[in-house]
């Protein structure tokens, strides 16, 4: 990604041009190293309305492509990771799109009631429900917030499943997310049809409705992916 030095030096302009130098870079970044081949954009006329937009999640990538081929028409606002601002790089990355920042592993209400008057004020959310980037590229178990927002705002759920954003700009196991490079790579996207979630039986236990409705959830943006990239969701597809 860009240096720390650079991101240091861009940060002394004021935010208008930092914002502006950045959407430049990181265009020219996606263009130059990524070959994009993206199918279903039709399956999100298929719902009116505000929607909930998810994806599995492999890389700091990730938002960036989602961001590109929605921002003109959709204009989504990301749920991101209170830690990004920590570091100077994804900091700045953050300011390239709109956002809700969520503390990790907690009830975060202000997070939450934000996104529900964001949602019920119309306009399109994009959440990652696996709450963190997989290292081994396939998906692992997803947080339950997305069934919680889902069910406060009833809006339509759209699946968006990526594969080669592993390799456009890969996880750095050893340093920091500033060490991250890109690389040349053929990125793949599918947008699936929309969802709603499953209404609860009378009869049924609560826990395994739970489990019942992500895995539903999760299926969604499995189905979409070729089989290794699947991970625990390996045996959704029907």
């Amino acid at each position: 990604m860009l240096s720390p030095i650079v991101v240091k030096i861009m940060k002394m302009l004021p935010e208008s041009l930092l914002v502006k130098f950045t959407k430049i870079a990181v265009n020219r970044y996606l263009k130059k190293y990524g070959s994009f081949d993206v199918q279903g954009l039709e399956n999100i006329e298929k719902v009116k309305g505000a929607k909930i937009f998810i994806s599995n999640h492999l890389s700091n990538a990730d938002g960036l492509v989602i961001d590109m081929l929605l921002r003109k028409k959709y204009d989504p606002t990301f749920i991101a990771g209170a830690k990004l601002s920590d570091d100077p790089v994804t900091n700045l990355g953050t300011r390239l799109v709109k956002n809700i920042q969520i503390k990790p592993n907690t009830a975060d209400k202000d997070a939450i009631t934000n996104m529900v008057k964001l949602i019920k004020s119309g306009q399109n959310m994009v959440m990652f429900p696996e709450g963190t980037r997989s290292r081994g590229k396939s998906m692992i178990e997803a947080k339950k917030g997305i069934l919680l927002i889902s069910r406060l705002t009833k809006a339509p759920i759209v699946p968006i499943a990526l594969w080669g954003t592993e390799k456009l700009l890969p996880i750095n196991e050893g340093g920091t997310m500033a060490d991250e490079t890109w690389k040349h790579a053929d990125v793949h996207v599918r947008i699936g049809e929309p969802i709603t979630l499953p209404v609860k039986p009378a009869d049924e236990d609560k826990k395994e409705f739970e489990k019942k409705s992500m895995d539903y959830v999760m299926k969604s943006i499995a189905n979409l992916l070729p089989e290794e990239y699947r991970g625990v969701y390996t045996n959704s597809k029907e």
